[in-house]
């Protein structure tokens, strides 16, 4: 059996944290890794006394997080065959995990994208900012880099040697486009499934605010197009 690791960046989620790790199969994954990104609460405590391995990075970012979890898994005494990265706001359903990993286990993928946007979602779970944000970013990536993505849902399975090959740099809300950008530019085989998505517990730091929400915009568009030109 491959083995598959979980990466889930937390920031100051104690009310959500052990329920998405609760919800993880287990028969499914080697280890889980929550990265606490500078937490106030108790969300490091909780998600070791779930199990998990719980890495600290203070460096605020969500990207940012998700490079500490690959840097611990470099340091680890074995080696991965896939990546999962899962939002620890319980927003994303982590027993549909297996439907991520089949297409990569089973039907050589790369990379599978959770798409939010062709799932079940409950009403208000996906902000109209957030949904058209997805709308537009993923036409762009279609029009430049010639690959049809619905979604930037961080909900993602990807082999972990392709995840190091796309050389992952950004530290804050560009981190999903551009894996998929760097993706589609190294010729990865790519596919998205439908997942199942709910309202998250708690505030959101990037689509719950009109600041973060422009922010991330801006931030996402601004890969695009810098992408065009590495």
């Amino acid at each position: 059996m491959e083995k598959t690791v979980v990466i889930i960046p937390a920031l100051n989620e104690e009310r959500s944290i052990a329920q998405v790790i609760g919800d993880i199969p287990r028969d499914l994954v080697t280890e889980i890794v929550v990265v606490d990104n500078g937490s106030t609460d108790s969300t490091a405590r909780i998600a070791s006394g779930c199990g998990a391995t719980v890495v600290n990075e203070g460096r605020k970012g969500y990207g940012q997080a998700c490079l500490a979890g690959i840097n611990h898994i470099k340091n680890s005494s074995y080696t991965p065959d896939i990546i999962v990265f899962l939002d620890g706001d319980y927003s994303d359903y982590p027993g549909e995990m297996k439907n991520l990993v089949s297409p990569v286990t089973e039907d050589g993928y790369d990379l599978v994208i959770g798409s939010r946007t062709v799932g079940e979602r409950q009403k208000g779970a996906l902000l109209p900012q957030a949904l058209m944000g997805n709308y537009v970013a993923t036409r762009l990536i279609k029009l430049f880099y010639g690959v049809s993505f619905t979604d930037l849902g961080p909900f993602r399975a990807i082999r972990y040697d392709k995840l190091l090959s796309l050389d992952m740099k950004d530290k804050t809300f560009g981190w999903t486009v551009e894996m998929q950008i760097k993706a589609a530019k190294k010729g990865l085989r790519c596919t998205e499934v439908p997942v199942s998505y709910r309202k998250r517990i708690g505030t959101s730091k990037v689509t719950g605010t009109i600041t973060g929400s422009f922010m991330a915009g801006v931030k996402i568009i601004w890969m695009i197009f810098r992408q065009l030109f590495s």
